[in-house]
């Protein structure tokens, strides 16, 4: 049986347009605020990758940061991140959502702790950005016996001889880093560029899912739609900020901004 994640492109793909995937972290600004902003872009989202707080972490630029800091301000828990989920699975049960985050909160948990947690409340795939591969190969199986996609990253550094082993031991979905740097830096590199390289690793295996992540907004995405998906994550972040410092509906906002975003890749 396919995967939510599969299925989720597939639909894409039927459509000729990427997948749209959406970046929030859990608990920001509140567990209630976080809830509701899934619900409401979900509507235009394709899929959903929902952060994990974490308070020193390697990958994230300042407004993923600045998410982090107010959901672990707000006492946010890693079993609160769980109860969002199941709470937003009863309502959007094929929705696919992917958890973000880093291996410290998964090796304090206990591997198979958190996997079980993963499946009970409905989590679809996990990025561990600290836990790269060979070293992730024991856990992504683990995963995968609870069919859980663990989602396998690649950067423009990736040799071609990693490459090809990362993405035969890959899953359903493989995501491409667009560029050195933490998230939310500004493109460093034209979008052309970026193509040229994606379409290199396209042809390592053209069946399995790659999408481009970092340095993607409302500016940047058009012109990158050949890909089979698109990550946007510090935008929304930044925009949920913005939100707050002008005392603004922050699921509102954030509707109108994956609404818009989702209109340039149709």
């Amino acid at each position: 049986m396919k995967s939510k994640i599969s299925l989720a492109f597939d639909n894409c793909k039927k459509e000729k347009r990427p997948a749209l995937i959406t970046y929030t972290v859990a608990g920001d600004n509140t567990k209630n605020i976080s809830l509701k902003i899934l619900n409401k872009i979900s509507k235009h989202a394709d899929i959903l990758e929902l952060g994990f707080a974490h308070n020193t972490p390697i990958a994230d630029g300042g407004q993923i940061q600045g998410s982090s800091h107010r959901a672990l301000k707000n006492g946010i828990k890693l079993k609160d991140v769980f109860h969002i989920v199941k709470k937003f699975k009863k309502n959007n049960p094929s929705k696919p959502i992917i958890l973000m985050g880093y291996f410290n909160l998964v090796y304090q948990n206990g591997e198979n702790n958190f996997l079980n947690s993963c499946k009970s409340s409905g989590v679809d795939g996990l990025i561990i950005v600290d836990l790269p591969y060979p070293e992730n190969k024991s856990f992504a199986n683990k995963c995968k016996k609870k069919s859980i996609n663990f989602i396998q990253l690649l950067s423009p550094t990736t040799s071609k001889d990693r490459m090809k082993r990362i993405i035969k031991d890959s899953h359903d979905m493989i995501y491409y880093i667009s560029m050195l740097s933490t998230t939310g830096g500004k493109l460093k590199v034209s979008p052309n560029k970026i193509l040229q390289k994606y379409n290199l690793i396209k042809k390592i295996n053209p069946k399995k899912n790659l999408v481009i992540g970092f340095g993607i907004t409302d500016k940047t995405i058009s012109s990158l739609k050949s890909a089979n998906g698109l990550v946007v994550g510090s935008m929304l972040c930044k925009t949920i900020t913005n939100s707050i410092k002008k005392r603004q509906n922050p699921v509102t906002k954030l509707d109108k901004v994956v609404y818009n975003l989702k209109k340039k890749i149709i």
